[in-house]
């Protein structure tokens, strides 16, 4: 199975201020051994993330690289691999098509590994721009609440996303232990 990761509250510790460097990026505690669990189980993983600060000046593609390799190392030492991280670097009022909610990053995704469709997939994230961005790519959405997911928990019980039902997990390594038990699925 392919499992779309969102990374900054979903791998990495995000507090809602922009990570520019690969010394202020840290998993969040467990999320690592998570990824290399699923990838150990047989499921391919993929990472579609924001990262605006590239627009805003905050960072440049060389820190983004750097934030990139600590992460693929990191899983890599774990015992897993990521095939593909998809980025839009973009801001938000350029209005591009990769940008979550939008889907251009699933489409990358989709295209890396010659799919016709992501159904299937699961798309998990910690922001309502994950879930629907997941919704409109044909995965299953789950949203864990990690990073801004408390927030994003509290939100959908006012605004649920319309026709889908999103599995709601504390952290991803909640999740990896649910989807490899097979509970909830």
């Amino acid at each position: 199975m392919l499992i779309i990761l969102d990374r900054d509250g979903v791998i990495n510790e995000y507090d809602g201020n922009y990570i520019c460097c690969a010394d202020d990026w840290h998993p969040i505690p467990g999320s690592i051994e998570a990824v290399a669990r699923l990838c150990n189980a047989g499921h391919r993983i993929a990472i579609a993330t924001n990262q605006s600060g590239i627009a805003r000046g905050y960072y440049g593609l060389a820190e983004l690289d750097a934030m990139h390799g600590k992460l693929k190392s990191l899983v890599e030492a774990a015992g897993g691999c990521i095939d593909i991280i998809a980025y839009c670097p973009h801001h938000p009022d350029d209005h591009c098509h990769c940008r979550k909610p939008l889907t251009g990053l699933l489409e990358q995704i989709q295209s890396h590994y010659h799919l016709d469709s992501l159904d299937g997939a699961i798309m998990v994230g910690d922001s309502r721009k994950d879930l629907e961005a997941g919704v409109a790519g044909h995965c299953q959405p789950v949203l864990v609440r990690t990073g801004n997911g408390q927030d994003t928990e509290r939100h959908l019980d006012a605004r649920p996303i319309p026709g889908t039902e999103v599995a709601v997990y504390d952290n991803l390594s909640n999740f990896t232990d649910a989807l490899l038990s097979a509970e909830g699925w």
